[in-house]
């Protein structure tokens, strides 16, 4: 695969060196990229087959950057996996609540079984959900 690791310019050193100590794994290619949410990603297209997001969902000013990317990063064809620990301190499960209520506007989604999770990192608080853009 060829595949793009993206985060905001003060974490690009970090993601060289985890680049770099995780070479011997790599088959394909991978680079560092910078991408700040709500912003142009022209430098991104065409759309990438597959979008793996990670604990993405945490403030909420960070919502509607985070769905522009989004819509602006997915094709048609474009599937993508986002993973997140549910939290239930403060406004985070209103967050998410609002996230997920404003990702289906233009997206489906499918919840992944925690039974189809990898049994060694499955937790009852840990959540992938498979995401497509609507037709």
């Amino acid at each position: 695969a060829e595949v793009t690791v993206t985060d905001l310019q003060e974490l690009q050193e970090l993601l060289v060196v985890n680049i770099e100590n995780n070479k011997h794994l790599v088959t394909g290619s991978v680079r560092a990229k910078v991408l700040k949410w709500g912003e142009d990603v022209s430098e991104f297209q065409p759309p990438p087959d597959y979008i793996l997001m990670a604990d993405c969902i945490y403030y909420e000013e960070s919502l509607e950057p985070l769905l522009k990317t989004l819509k602006d990063l997915t094709g048609p064809d474009t599937c993508v996996l986002c993973c997140y620990e549910q939290r239930t301190m403060g406004k985070n499960p209103e967050i998410e609540r609002k996230y997920f209520e404003l990702l289906q506007m233009d997206f489906e989604l499918e919840r992944i079984p925690l039974d189809q999770h990898d049994e060694e990192y499955r937790s009852e608080d840990i959540h992938i959900v498979n995401i497509h853009r609507k037709r």
